[in-house]
């Protein structure tokens, strides 16, 4: 059952907000950084901020509310580290205090939060596990909930989601644990008709970790190989030539359909890189042009734009989302995928969205947590 209020902090001070990012998949940095968005964009005036940082082994900390510690600088990563002291999330409904238990000390009472900002992308945060820990909790929180999260995060159900929402997806085949050991031949089979290139994907994994681009099926194998270090099922997918092409979704609201910022493109530029991969996004920007709004006719925007809010609903979204698609020469557009969590730096590409369509990266922050705020816990 849904809690009957939203968050209702006590009116003697300003709302609380977790901003909790790190965490235990691959995206780990690239969840700090995040955070060293939001930590700087958040209204201080409006907010009380508690910043928890997840280490790479799952323990909860509290994080130094310092942004620039927690930024993507030449040659260095951040990482939420372990520390003494590990913050714990009450349980039951209707206590938002969160403890600090250290085996050495009586425990230490932080206060209470009214919502949480969740800013961790991939398993372990994006995948619905979180979210599912939000709703026991009874605590409220910015983005998808958990059947939505755990939908988005996971290529294979995604496009069965959205196929059977009449929305277009590349033709594609998953190649499940042990499959390629037990019958390469069968493997070979379903993939053979999709065509060349084939892009080879972890299912569940986000930031362009593990993926391949397969010119030769003489390389699918190894292609497998290195998706399966980030997943053990995997994702084949046709390769589609169009424009790669964003658009950032915000909204959920009761009796209010999700509004659709401006498109954006990315292009990849030189030979350094054969797509948009890890390194390309995070570590070596002058190999990318990203450009907003896209240089599209006004119909297709308007196409990328409604696809993308049928997206965000089709699978059940809240909050945020930022929907890729692929536009090809002739106008048609592909969706590639939905993340429920995406980039969220002051550079990264929904913030960019929403700037070009007038939402600055302050208010966007302050709208997440709003709505986040009035939405109940629970059935909804």
């Amino acid at each position: 059952m849904a809690s009957t209020q939203p968050a209702t902090p006590a009116s003697s001070r300003k709302p609380r907000v977790m901003v909790l990012f790190g965490g235990r998949s691959g995206e780990h940095a690239i969840s700090c950084a995040t955070a060293a968005g939001v930590l700087r964009a958040i209204d201080r005036d409006r907010y009380e901020v508690v910043p928890v940082g997840i280490t790479r082994a799952g323990q909860w900390v509290v994080a130094a509310d310092e942004p620039e510690r927690w930024e993507i600088t030449a040659g260095r990563l951040p990482e939420v580290v372990a520390s003494d002291g590990e913050v714990v999330v009450p349980l039951s409904v209707g206590d938002r205090r969160l403890r600090v238990l250290d085996a050495l000390e009586p425990p230490r009472e932080l206060g209470e939060v009214d919502v949480v900002f969740p800013l961790l992308h991939g398993p372990f945060g994006e995948d619905g596990t979180l979210q599912g820990l939000f709703e026991l909790a009874d605590l409220h929180y910015v983005g998808a909930g958990v059947l939505a999260s755990a939908v988005g995060m996971d290529k294979h159900y995604m496009k069965l989601v959205l196929a059977g929402q009449g929305i277009p997806v590349a033709p594609y085949t998953v190649v499940r644990p042990g499959e390629w050991e037990r019958d390469p031949e069968g493997v070979l089979a379903r993939v053979e008709p999709l065509g060349l290139p084939l892009f080879v994907k972890p299912a569940r994994a986000g930031s362009s970790l593990g993926i391949s681009r397969v010119d030769d099926l003489d390389d699918l194998a190894a292609a497998l190989a290195e998706a399966r270090r980030h997943d053990p099922k995997v994702l084949v997918e046709s390769g589609v030539d169009g424009r790669e092409i964003e658009c950032a979704v915000l909204g959920g609201r009761d009796g209010e359909r999700p509004r659709a910022s401006l498109p954006g493109e990315i292009a990849v530029t030189g030979d350094a890189h054969a797509f948009y991969d890890f390194e390309a996004k995070y570590l070596d920007e002058s190999s990318v042009e990203l450009s907003c709004p896209a240089d599209l006719p006004d119909a297709v925007t308007e196409r990328v734009r409604d696809l993308a809010v049928r997206t965000f609903e089709a699978i059940g979204a809240e909050g945020l989302s930022r929907v890729d698609v692929f536009v090809t020469a002739a106008g048609d557009v592909v969706v590639n995928e939905i993340n429920t969590m995406p980039g969220f730096t002051p550079l990264s590409m929904y913030p960019r969205m929403w700037a070009a369509s007038g939402l600055d990266y302050p208010a966007l922050v302050d709208e997440l947590v709003q709505l986040a705020l009035e939405r109940p816990t629970g059935l909804r």
